[in-house]
């Protein structure tokens, strides 16, 4: 074990300190609070807080009542008053008004109002304002608790039979986040394939695997590295995972639209469940190609296949949509190389059944172990046939052999 641990330590302190990890691990999240700063000052920043104007053919505004605050609590934007639209167009042609509107006297019952602005048209955040303007003083002759609501607008949450599923407008995240994960992951994949056939095709090409072979099992050294390999993946993650909260903790001060975001805790949990044997399965498949073939290029077309078998589920989103729980989306969830991503799919759309989400996960786990026992028996079958490529045949028979 000791000695497997410092293979794990060896391998993960070799890919980090790699010039093209750290870009990898660190250009996301630059790119990624370079949108949300972007995002923040163009929302903050950008939004022209100059007076609203308004002409009322209707009536309806004759004594008007003016909200100082919107439904979040947020300071409107001033709302002026003009007795007719010459009057409000050279207020906006001498730079006082951001923009006015112009109610028709047939209002209550066209409910259509006309925007007129000079060279930028109101941000939504400042119309907003005057639709929410428009409400309070709909709504002045009902009682305070219906007013209460209409203002607060309404949410739609839609729950399962079962109470296990339940999305709103606020629960957007919970739909939004599993699709994400699903296609990090595939990212993930894709981008760690190189460190992964690199795992063990250095040692066989600079010659140092004989030297570690006498004092290191197969069982030592490909678990070993395994360990490392899944350490420099969570470390991608956690790091992501950080600045992806504090971009949001610091985002939902300046953007309304990041208030009511809820994280789906309990899809958390799941993902990091299932990521674990998923990149350990990926990484014993990646190893054992490493150790069949005599150089890595030989590989990376055997790799690229072994990507695409993670990613299947994405060519039957239509179908996940459709019917997330059909006999195709079930035999996904179980099958080990589409199980993560399939269930990344499926937890925004559908409930999935307990049993299921077990079972899925056992077969995972098994495979993922079998894995990496199989790549330290491939391994030592391609170590003792030096300068030849193992054919799947061999790797077969390398497996089957007895210790």
């Amino acid at each position: 074990m000791r000695k497997a641990w410092l293979i794990a330590k060896h391998e993960y302190a070799k890919i980090v300190r790699k010039r093209s990890f750290l870009i990898s691990t660190i250009g996301m999240p630059i790119f990624i609070v370079a949108i949300m700063a972007f995002s923040i000052i163009a929302a903050v920043g950008g939004s022209n807080r100059a007076p609203l104007g308004y002409v009322d053919h209707s009536g309806l505004l004759a004594a008007p009542v003016v909200p100082k605050t919107d439904r979040l609590g947020e300071e409107i934007v001033e709302i002026r008053a003009f007795a007719d639209e010459a009057a409000a167009r050279a207020a906006l042609e001498a730079g006082q008004l951001q923009g006015y509107y112009v109610l028709p006297a047939d209002y209550l019952d066209s409910l259509k109002v006309t925007l007129y602005y000079w060279d930028q048209e109101p941000a939504v955040m400042i119309q907003n304002d005057f639709d929410h303007f428009l409400r309070a003083n709909l709504v002045t002759d009902l009682p305070a608790d219906v007013q209460a609501r209409a203002l607060n607008g309404v949410e739609l949450t839609v729950r399962s039979a079962d109470g296990k599923q339940e999305v709103s407008s606020k629960g957007i995240a919970s739909i939004i986040l599993p699709f994400a994960f699903g296609f990090f992951f595939v990212m993930a994949v894709m981008n760690s394939a190189g460190y992964l056939l690199q795992a063990v095709a250095d040692e066989k090409e600079n010659r140092t695997v004989e030297v570690m072979a006498t004092s290191l099992t197969p069982d030592q050294l490909i678990g070993g590295k395994a360990v490392g390999l899944i350490a420099v993946a969570l470390t991608q993650i956690v790091i992501l995972a950080v600045v992806i909260g504090v971009g949001l903790t610091v985002g939902s001060r300046y953007l309304d639209a990041l208030r009511d975001i809820r994280v789906p805790w309990s899809f958390l949990l799941t993902a990091v469940l299932y990521f674990v044997p998923s990149y350990t399965l990926i990484a014993g498949l990646m190893i054992a190609v490493g150790s069949a073939v005599t150089e890595t290029r030989q590989g990376q077309q055997i790799a690229g296949v072994l990507n695409m078998m993670f990613s299947i589920p994405y060519f039957f989103l239509i179908v996940f949509i459709s019917s997330p729980n059909s006999p195709l989306a079930v035999m996904l969830t179980l099958f080990p190389t589409t199980s993560f991503t399939t269930i990344t799919l499926r937890w925004g759309l559908t409930t999935i059944p307990t049993v299921e989400l077990i079972a899925g996960w056992i077969m995972l786990a098994a495979s993922a172990a079998l894995s990496v026992w199989a790549a330290a028996r491939i391994f030592r079958a391609g170590m003792l046939s030096y300068g030849q490529r193992l054919n799947f045949k061999g790797m077969v028979a390398a497996v089957k052999a007895k210790a």
